[in-house]
Order: C-alpha cells, then structure tokens, then sequence
C-alpha cells in the first residue's frame, strides 16, 4: 500500500542544446551487506497515509537539550544476548575498481575492519563503510526502492528524448546502469566519494568520483533530469545543493529526490519503547542533533523545504509508509519489508561502526549487544514497525 500528497504537474520540459560536459561534481554514498530470510510474524493492518512534515531547511544546530526516551550505550553493554545471525549468505565478492580512478582514491580509511571513502575525495564524514558487505547492502535496497515505486526507476514525468541526466550519489551504480538502459540516447553520468562502480556499463554512462557537496563545474542549464536517492545522513545543507543542481538543470528540467525517514512508526502498539526497534530512530536523532547532519530526512521537511527556497517550482510529494520486516499481510507491503529487513539485518555493524563509536562515543560491546538485540527482533517480527520513504520532485521554471 502507498499513498500520495500530490500537486499536479506540468508537462515538461522544452528541449535544449546541449553543451559539453566539464569535469564533474558529485557525490556518493555507501552502506551495504547480506541477506538474511526474516520469518514472518503474525499480520497487523497495513497503515494509512502520512502528511509531509514541513521543517526547517537548513539541519538544526547542536541543541543543549537531550532527549529523554534515548538509551545510553550502557544499556546494551550490560545485557547478555546471543547474536543469532544465521544468513546464509556470506560477504560478496563483487568488483569494486575503475580503470580511471588513481591509485590515491583507492586508498581507504579502515576502521574496526571497515574500509570508507578516501579523504582525498571528500572532507566530509559519511558514516557509511564502501566494502563488498556495504554494497550488497545498497543492492539491496536498490531492489526495495524499486518495488516501493512499482518497479519504476523514476516517477518524474521525463520525455523519452531527454539528452543528459546526472544521478547525484549513485553507490554502486545499479540505478545509472538501469537508467542508462532505459534511456540509450541519453548520457547518464553518475557521481559518488567512492570507486566501487562496476567497469561494465552502458556506452552511454560514465561515473566520476566526486563531491556534491563542493561547487559543481557542469555548465549551467546543461541536465534534463537530476536524480538524487538514499543520501539519509550525508548532508548538514541541502539547500545549497538543490541551489548547485538549479544552476545546472535546463529551464523546464526536473530534480528528483527519494529518502527514507529514520524514525520506526507503529499503529497497533507492538513496539516498547525500550526495543531496539524505537531506540534505532532515538539514537540517529541524537547523532543528528550532534553533528547537524540531517538523519530525519522526512520530519525535518528538509527536501522540499531546500528545493522551494533553491527556486524550483511544480514541487510534488509523495510520502510512502513501507514495513521494516515482512509482518504484513499484503503481498507486496510483504516483499518490501523481506528486502528492508534482509538489508539491514545483513550488515547492522555497518551502520554503527563510524557514528555509534565516533561520536556516541559506545564501546564494541554495547554496539555488538545492540545489534545482536536489533537482528532478533526482526526475525521474530513481532514489532509491526514502519518507515515512511519521500519522493519529492519539482522543476526549474520555464522561463528561469
């Protein structure tokens, strides 16, 4: 089940020349894993709709007030539970070089064992891991994104003629190479920090390792469509890269931008919040009120609020509420939940490792108890949790 908030659309977009590319600027991300097959709990009513949150546009700055229903790290340490992580399936071992990339970038920070993108690439700190286990984890929840939009790749109104398009923190690429296929006369560029696309692509893709967040060196008016999905967490100012993107979309062009919300939502009262379930929301709202950037991606209003004051118009959202494991009763709502759980569920660690040691400041042992306590309640299903992914898209004006 979905549902939408919707203003209605123009049609798009006026065809125009289309300049050669400079070198560009983008951005990635990277977190990822293995599956592992949740059992199915008993059924609770799928829920209903939620309206868009509006929220500041810019992420709030460090608050001194702390929250009162978050569990410090000491709660988990103490506990004794047994990590009963049984996937069948093992790390990938999937190729994550590119011939052009120099030998610097492919030097990556390592911490507890996981590697992350180069700092020669980007100052910024991405919490995400960019090894084999993090880009089975951004495979996916490729496939999850996927079905959460009916098999569909995009749900802005594009010609079939467009000409360029860019998408803004591709991972592993999965989404370019299938974009690419789609639209073969069009040039597709997909950017990221790290070097983990594959070298196998379309004639008309190219990827290029770089930083969104940096001034962009596309010439303006130049992209048809930009594409941005899954950056929850990898930026304190979406607004002045909204701004970067209307500079280099033609007029009449559009941006599309998905999320995730962090926060678990439940209707029917199966989720205490001690579970490591509620506590998951908790935590990564006290990163963010730590380091500004923004993890609650939907209650922040953070995309369509960046998008309107970037200038962008014809701006439409449409909220879909997803479950976390497949708890529900509905075939489809029940293969989303399978993905989201087996994606999480595969590589818990890496998600916490960077934030939860870094700035939480946990010990391994609480993290491991955590995560230990997380898997369990995932594959018991017995907590009907939700997340609410966003879809905002909007175009630059005609006459811009």
């Amino acid at each position: 089940m979905s549902f939408a908030l919707k203003r209605k659309a123009q049609s798009p977009i006026p065809e125009a020349k289309s300049p050669t590319v400079q070198s560009p600027k983008g951005q990635a991300k990277s977190p990822t894993p293995g599956p592992a097959s949740p059992t199915p709990g008993p059924a609770s009513p799928t829920p209903g709709p939620v309206s868009p949150t509006p929220g500041p546009v810019s992420p709030p700055a460090a608050q001194s007030d702390e929250p009162t229903e978050l569990l410090p790290g000491a709660h988990w340490g103490e506990l004794d539970v047994p990590d009963d992580n049984d996937s069948t399936l093992g790390d990938s071992d999937v190729e994550s070089s590119t011939a052009s990339i120099s030998s610097t970038i492919m030097q990556y920070r390592t911490i507890k064992g996981r590697t992350y993108h180069n700092d020669a690439v980007s100052d910024n700190e991405y919490w995400g891991p960019n090894d084999a286990k993090a880009m089975e984890v951004m495979d996916i929840y490729h496939h999850a994104m996927t079905l959460i939009l009916d098999e569909k790749l995009y749900t802005a109104p594009l010609s079939k003629d467009i000409k360029n398009a860019l998408d803004v923190g591709t991972g592993t690429g999965l989404w370019a190479i299938d974009f690419a296929d789609e639209f073969p006369n069009c040039t597709v560029i997909g950017t990221d920090i790290s070097p983990i696309q594959p070298s196998w692509v379309p004639p008309n893709l190219q990827f290029n390792i770089d930083d969104a967040t940096r001034e962009w060196t596309y010439q303006p008016d130049f992209f048809d469509y930009i594409h941005i999905r899954w950056l929850c967490g990898t930026i304190k100012d979406w607004t002045s890269l909204y701004k970067e993107a209307y500079r280099c979309l033609k007029p009449g062009g559009w941006i599309e931008h998905m999320d995730g919300e962090v926060n678990t939502r439940c209707f029917d009262g199966t989720m205490p919040k001690k579970s490591a379930t509620y506590q998951w929301g908790q935590l990564w709202g006290e990163i963010q009120r730590k380091t500004g950037v923004i993890f609650h991606m939907v209650e922040s209003g953070s995309m369509e609020n960046g998008i309107k004051e970037a200038g962008f118009t014809n701006i439409q959202i449409e909220d879909f509420m997803t479950p976390t494991t497949p708890w529900p009763t509905d075939e489809k709502q029940r293969q989303i939940g399978l993905y989201q759980s087996v994606a999480l569920m595969s590589d818990v660690e890496g998600f916490l490792t960077y934030f939860f040691g870094q700035v939480m400041g946990w010990a391994d042992n609480e993290m491991a108890n955590f995560a230990a306590s997380l898997r369990r309640e995932y594959k018991e299903c017995k907590i009907h949790a939700n997340i609410v992914w966003r879809v905002v898209r909007a175009q630059k004006p005609l006459d811009a």
